[in-house]
């Protein structure tokens, strides 16, 4: 028999652990931790609403990973190292196997980056997941949004556009065989944050941002940030076998230039550290592809391989769109 009250009992049962890298964690009033001399603390926030970013039957594990993971992606595109996180969770019951489950796909996640939780709320409602995530970055070093120049390539990492493809096979907008579903649905679910290339990009990088809301919306960011215009070579974008089968669907190419849900790194660098990206492929294990070039102007277009420019309605995903 416990003396907690249930609220206080969920946190002591699924997510009090010892914090390892933090001074205080899960407790008390606040968390406690120690910033070093020199560095640069790097904070993100992000919310995962039942039915707007994920599907009622999502398996808890995988939702757990992916709450971290849309974080840790945050801190990636910044260069930055992660450290400590924190959870509120808004739930409409007590079910500890739900709970339990959710709890090992985050700290799966959270132990194989060093993450401690140290700390966050509960409370009663329609699922919400709000996690905020701290991390230290050199000071001075972190990768911005504002730092792209005209001459610069642009990159992606990885592949686009199958996390967008689950989605609309799940809406009925695309027909997928339930092997091609099953593999795709598996990188909505558990994206892999870029973080040690963010890391590695520190120098190389002049100005970074992770595809969240799909490549054109956030690339868009970047432009207007820092000033630029983009043309983005759509043979030279990555994507899976199974993307490379559907791209004549127009469902299929929105969900790679324009789908979101990617969290791969989009990043821009001078034309001479060509070789010194390339040889992150090897170093890091990751696919990285250059698919562009920033310009004077603004905005972003799309053009074929005949350098013909794509028109496309709409640029990503909106949280405000009616679904």
């Amino acid at each position: 028999m416990t003396d907690l009250t249930p609220e206080f009992d969920l946190i002591s049962r699924h997510f009090t652990r010892p914090a390892t890298n933090a001074v205080l964690g899960v407790g008390d009033d606040c968390a406690l931790v120690d910033v070093s001399n020199g560095m640069d603390l790097a904070v993100s926030t992000d919310t995962m609403v039942s039915g707007t970013h994920f599907f009622a039957d999502v398996d808890p594990e995988t939702l757990g990973h992916k709450s971290l993971a849309v974080n840790l992606s945050d801190l990636a595109a910044m260069g930055a190292m992660p450290y400590w996180a924190m959870l509120a969770l808004t739930l409409p019951e007590v079910n500890h196997e739900w709970l339990g489950k959710f709890a090992k796909g985050f700290f799966d996640l959270a132990d194989e980056f060093g993450v401690t939780l140290v700390g966050g709320d509960t409370t009663r409602g329609p699922l919400s997941i709000t996690v905020t995530i701290l991390g230290e970055v050199p000071a001075g070093a972190a990768l911005r949004r504002s730092g792209a120049k005209a001459g610069n390539d642009i990159w992606v990492s990885g592949n686009l556009g199958d996390a967008a493809l689950a989605v609309a096979h799940r809406r009925g907008e695309i027909k997928l065989s339930e092997g091609e579903y099953m593999e795709v649905v598996m990188r909505l679910y558990e994206p892999t944050p870029r973080v040690k290339l963010g890391q590695a990009l520190r120098g190389l990088a002049t100005g970074a941002i992770d595809i969240s809301d799909g490549l054109l919306a956030d690339l868009t960011h970047v432009c207007r940030l820092s000033g630029v215009s983009a043309v983005v070579e759509t043979d030279r974008l990555p994507v899976s076998a199974i993307g490379a089968r559907h791209v004549g669907n127009p469902v299929a190419f929105r969900a790679i230039v324009a789908g979101g849900d990617d969290y791969e790194l989009c990043f821009t660098a001078p034309s001479d550290a060509r070789d010194s990206i390339e040889d992150l492929v090897d170093l890091l294990g990751v696919p990285l592809s250059r698919i562009g070039a920033i310009g004077e102007g603004s905005g972003v277009t799309l053009v074929d391989a005949e350098d013909r420019p794509i028109p496309l309605e709409g640029r990503g995903f909106d949280h405000f769109k009616p679904a």
